[in-house]
């Protein structure tokens, strides 16, 4: 297939080329320096830090949360390649899935303009929206109706199962209705321009939630997506703003800020998170003014600098929210205030110092406790030391009091967590080093690891050198593998060597689970760029026979008498077979 897996993984992530591989900041779990590598020379990619792995297959699965038939059709597509329908049940519903939500885009769009759609058309005009933009976002209207949306969705051929699937319909005791009724709606489309669910907006005082979005679906998963994200990537601007609401997003973009984005009904995710960072490195959260948006502000902050992303804080005077503060003072002062966003140290101290009478000494105590707390915070010792003085400026104090206290209290954590994680060690009831037990993936590894060595080495190197194979063929099967994981592995692998298939990672991953090309992936990652010959292959083999051997006269000891019984007789069984 043609696609380099540099290539598609930097339109994901930023590499930088490290010699013979590339590396960055891993798009699967949050970190700020980079574990992440791609192996131009395989076609691969590993994750020291969480395990994730594979080819280029796999790491679309991951990505784009895709089954393997729709990971093989992605690329295909990007390819520009033809691919064969394949009869898989889960790649055909969410097919069934994505068209049925844009044609039911499309229609909730047109119920827009007829004399049924006039509360949600009036209800856009009031907030300002023009035409241009109401179809820019394809906004549109779910009729006030119980089963409308079902039964025009029946009427193109869907099944009531399906359309149940895609969350726009639910079933109840009285049947499947719809789930959107009497709502403004808001398609979300995922990087591909495909719509994969909506948010829908109530009017009137009817019963419900404000804004209902879809639930999870074969095609939606709320965690994972961000609104307008298919607009603000190919925004020329630099930085993303992220907001809290469709209408916030849609009247900044509609004012010329089209790097705006929003979480879809829920607070920030770690993913949400993980997805802004392949994009940017800096986010300016434009959260609401009230307590809730501050505390979203809190944990988004945090979040974001956990993937390395710089933030920045918009400060909303006179206004609970943007799309408020662009219709009262204009266009040309929101980004004026953007310019004006503080980073987010800056942001903490000044809501500390509203927290307090910085006048009186009883403040000035409260204040430091609070500021002290903040600057353990920061690693950056050059920031540190740049707002330690300015606090102490600013309370007239001796600088050196206010490092000495966060020696003091980084000092007391310290002990406290040291404690805390003496607490929770683990009680061994041999005499093995409980960092060793720690070091191991599982408790069978553990008690195997000379022999889990082995194995590793030995798939690795002939993940690496197929042609190996022959050297090994007549001495070692799958079975004298002592760990359930590489015995897997070695049974699919030896199967496809010894009819004179490739072992290619893109070609394993229908065979194995996203986790188990993970765990290959570490294989082929450990041998590096390491010179290995048939001699060491047969030397591994040797020592992994060894320590079977060695396993095999253990567990016969460990034996009961009945067991031994069993045993012995199993052994003149196949004997007697064998002479036969």
């Amino acid at each position: 297939m043609n696609n380099d897996i540099v290539q598609l993984v930097s339109s994901y992530v930023r590499l930088r080329r490290r010699g013979k591989v590339y590396t960055g900041l891993c798009p699967f779990h949050s970190e700020k320096s980079p574990s992440f590598t791609v192996y131009d020379s395989n076609q691969s990619f590993y994750c020291f830090g969480c395990g994730a792995g594979g080819d280029i297959i796999t790491f679309v699965r991951q990505i784009e949360n895709l089954d393997y038939v729709d990971a093989v059709k992605f690329l295909a597509q990007r390819a520009g390649m033809e691919m064969p329908e394949y009869d898989d049940g889960a790649s055909l519903l969410r097919s069934k899935v994505l068209e049925i939500n844009r044609q039911i885009a499309r229609y909730y769009f047109e119920c827009l303009r007829k004399p049924a759609g006039k509360p949600g058309l009036d209800y856009l005009r009031q907030r300002g929206l023009t035409s241009d933009t109401i179809i820019h976002f394809g906004l549109g209207y779910a009729p006030n109706s119980w089963r409308e949306a079902r039964n025009y969705l029946i009427g193109k051929g869907f099944t009531e199962e399906e359309i149940i699937a895609s969350g726009i319909a639910v079933k109840g005791r009285q049947g499947v209705y719809d789930q959107f009724r009497g709502r403004v709606m808001f398609p979300i489309i995922d990087l591909r321009g495909n719509v994969i669910g909506f948010g829908g907006r109530i009017l009137g005082q009817d019963n419900g939630p404000k804004y209902l979005n879809s639930s999870d679906t074969p095609v939606f998963k709320k965690s994972r997506n961000l609104f307008a994200m298919n607009f603000a990537k190919a925004a020329k601007k630099k930085g993303f703003l992220l907001c809290e609401g469709y209408m916030d997003v849609i009247s900044m973009h509609q004012a010329g800020f089209p790097s705006a984005v929003a979480t879809l009904g829920t607070a920030l995710t770690p993913e949400q998170a993980r997805l802004l960072s392949q994009y940017t490195d800096t986010v300016t959260l434009a959260y609401d003014s009230d307590g809730p948006g501050q505390a979203a502000t809190q944990r988004a902050s945090g979040l974001l600098s956990d993937v390395g992303i710089k933030v920045r804080v918009l400060s909303i005077q006179d206004a609970k929210d943007p799309d408020e503060y662009i219709k009262k003072f204009g266009a040309e002062r929101f980004a004026l205030l953007i310019n004006r966003a503080s980073g987010l140290t800056e942001y903490e101290v000044a809501k500390l110092k509203d927290r307090f009478d910085l006048e009186s000494a009883d403040g000035k105590v409260g204040y430091m406790r609070e500021f002290v707390r903040l600057m353990m915070q920061i690693r950056n010792p050059v920031e540190q030391d740049v707002y330690i003085a300015k606090a102490a400026a600013e309370l007239e104090i001796q600088k050196s009091a206010i490092e000495s206290e966060i020696k003091y209290q980084q000092k007391r954590t310290n002990s406290r967590q040291r404690k805390k994680e003496e607490r929770n060690l683990p009680v061994f009831s041999n005499a093995r080093p409980p960092a060793m037990e720690r070091e191991t993936r599982d408790y069978q590894r553990s008690k195997n690891l000379k022999a889990a060595a082995a194995e590793d080495k030995l798939l690795g190197i002939l993940l690496r050198h197929p042609d190996y194979y022959n050297a090994i063929a007549g001495q070692i099967t799958p079975n004298d593998f002592i760990t359930d994981r590489n015995r897997i592995f070695a049974q699919e692998l030896f199967s496809r060597l010894a009819e004179g298939k490739s072992i290619d990672l893109s070609l394993l991953g229908e065979a194995f689970s996203v986790e188990q090309m993970g765990d290959l992936s570490s294989l082929l990652a450990s041998v590096g760029d390491m010179s290995f010959s048939q001699e060491d292959l047969q030397s591994y083999s040797q020592t992994l026979l060894e320590c079977k051997k060695q396993k095999s006269k253990e567990d016969i000891a460990a034996m009961t008498d009945d067991d031994l019984k069993a045993y012995i007789a199993s052994l003149a069984s196949k004997k007697q077979k064998n002479q036969k």
